[in-house]
């Protein structure tokens, strides 16, 4: 049973009294999950766990399959949309908020580790850009992506908003950070990795490239791209394009590389 929610100062929903102002400061290992795809997302990870769901009365009766879900214990609690919005110090549209909680990320050696011989690896260099974060997992999330291996530079995946724009990626891809100073092509290459690395002067067009055995792709933030150090080490890959143009946003190079790298992977392939 939901338990109702009258007064936006209710000590039971603290940890969605202004939302956005948490995003930006320590969240003490929790995330904000924002609309029903997301809850489902949360409902079904491996990764993370709902600590409590917050709805908005207009939406209990559409959400009430995925409420159904939520494990035994876990609150869930209803307001009204004035209340909601006052809780979390905007107008929420989508009315379905949950608090989730990550589980403890794995050490890089650990989750590369484990992986099959045949496996695809997404690495992220300095990725700051959440909508770009979002776009990168769903775009590994949709592609099968084994995992996901961040530096120390790029920002969380957890932020709500890229939560949001994963569509709930976030949450189906195992993912592992790299402390400030460790190296991603060494921890790959140390792994039995393949390392490509995207660029507008590789010296390999992504037609030449096939995705078998384990292989990794590095992406860069946008602008500045992969550092001169980093592709010097790598195999570098570009995307052939129309005269005069040679780059496009990380998140759609993202999309375009992993579907040829698992249509051409031999059996790493999952696209149905």
């Amino acid at each position: 049973m939901a338990e109702p929610v009258t007064d936006a100062g209710d000590p039971r929903i603290a940890d969605y009294r202004d939302v956005r102002e948490k995003d930006l400061v320590g969240r003490r290992g929790l995330f904000i999950a924002e609309g029903s795809v997301v809850l489902r997302s949360l409902l079904d990870s491996p990764l993370a766990r709902p600590v409590s769901v917050l709805v908005s009365e207009a939406r209990l009766a559409g959400v009430s399959d995925l409420l159904g879900r939520v494990p035994p214990g876990t609150p869930v609690y209803v307001a009204t949309q004035p209340v909601m919005d006052r809780i979390v110090g905007f107008p929420i549209h989508r009315g379905v908020l949950a608090l989730g909680e990550a589980s403890l990320r794995p050490d890089a050696d650990a989750l590369l580790g484990r992986l099959g011989k045949a496996a695809l690896v997404v690495a992220l260099c300095g990725i700051s850009n959440h909508d770009n974060m979002g776009g990168l997992f769903r775009n590994a999330a949709a592609f099968g992506a084994d995992a996901v291996l961040l530096d120390s530079a790029c920002c969380d995946p957890f932020y709500r908003k890229a939560l949001r724009v994963s569509v709930g990626g976030v949450l189906r891809v195992p993912q592992a950070r790299l402390a400030p100073g460790e190296d991603p092509v060494a921890r790959l290459e140390g792994q039995g990795f393949r390392v490509l690395a995207l660029s507008p002067s590789g010296g390999l067009t992504l037609p030449d490239v096939r995705g078998e055995g384990r292989i990794s792709v590095l992406f860069g933030a946008e602008g500045p791209g992969l550092a001169p150090e980093v592709l010097a080490r790598c195999e570098t890959v570009r995307i052939p394009m129309s005269a005069g143009f040679d780059s496009l946003n990380v998140a759609t190079t993202s999309g375009i590389v992993l579907h040829h790298l698992r249509k051409s992977g031999g059996e790493g392939t999952r696209l149905e």
